[in-house]
C-alpha cells in the first residue's frame, strides 16, 4: 500500500451520538506502504456514564474514564495526529458519526473521506461467514493484536485487514498498482458491477 491512510476506531457509550452517546476511547494508526508506522490511543472523559453492559463489552469502566483526559483535549490531539490523511474504519458508518460529532464539539469539521473495510470486505470476500471484524480476522487467519472492542487493538487489526483486502482485490482484478482512491469508490459498487468498474477505472488512469 503506497498511500498513507489513518485507520481509526472508537469505543463509545452507545450506538449513536444523535441519541446522546459519547466516545470513551479512540485509537488511530497511520499505515504507510502497508505497515503501521505510528499509533495514537487514549481514553476520553466526556462526562457521560458508561452503561453496565457496555463496561462488560469493552472492559472500559467508569472508574477508568474518570481519570482520563477530557474528550475535547483528546479530539484536538487525535485530529492533529491524523491530519488530512484519508480515514479508514471497520463499519465507518458508525465511527464517522462519532468522529464528526466529537470534532464538531471543538469547532472542527472533517475534510477527508472515510473508507469502510466492512463494505470492502463484502465486495472482496462476499462468501465470508460474517463481515464483522472479529469474524473476518479469524476467517482470514490474520494476527490478533489484542482484545477485540478496545480501540487500539481494533484499529491495528483493521489495518491488517485492509492490507489483506487490498492484496485480494488486486489479485482478483489483476490490478497490482491500484491507487487507494479506487477503494473509496469500490466500497459503494455492487459486487456484480465491480469488475466493470475496475476496468473503467484502469482505462481512465492510462
Amino acid at each position: 500500500m503506497s498511500d498513507i491512510v489513518a485507520v481509526i476506531d472508537f469505543e463509545t457509550t452507545g450506538l449513536s451520538p444523535a441519541h446522546g452517546a459519547r466516545a470513551t476511547e479512540i485509537a488511530a494508526v497511520i499505515v504507510e506502504n502497508g505497515c503501521i508506522v505510528d499509533r495514537y490511543q487514549s481514553l476520553m472523559n466526556a462526562g457521560v456514564r458508561i452503561p453496565t453492559d457496555i463496561e462488560a463489552f469493552t472492559g472500559i469502566t467508569n472508574a477508568m474514564i474518570r481519570q482520563a483526559p477530557s474528550a475535547d483535549a483528546v479530539m484536538e490531539a487525535v485530529a492533529d495526529f491524523v491530519g488530512d490523511y484519508p480515514l479508514v474504519a471497520h463499519n465507518a458508518a458508525f465511527d464517522s458519526k462519532f468522529w464528526d460529532a466529537e470534532l464538531a464539539r471543538i469547532g472542527l469539521a472533517r475534510q477527508q473521506g472515510f473508507t469502510c473495510s466492512l463494505l470492502l470486505s463484502r465486495r472482496i470476500f462476499p462468501d465470508a461467514p460474517s463481515h464483522r471484524l472479529e469474524s473476518l480476522i479469524r476467517h482470514l487467519h490474520l494476527p490478533v493484536s489484542g482484545r477485540f472492542h478496545r480501540a487500539l487493538a481494533d484499529a491495528e487489526m483493521t489495518a491488517g485487514l485492509l492490507g489483506r483486502l487490498r492484496e485480494e482485490f488486486c489479485r482478483q482484478h489483476a490490478y497490482p498498482d491500484a491507487p487507494f482512491e479506487i477503494f473509496e469508490h469500490a466500497q459503494k459498487i455492487p459486487v456484480r458491477k465491480l469488475g466493470a468498474f475496475v476496468a473503467d477505472a484502469r482505462r481512465k488512469a492510462r
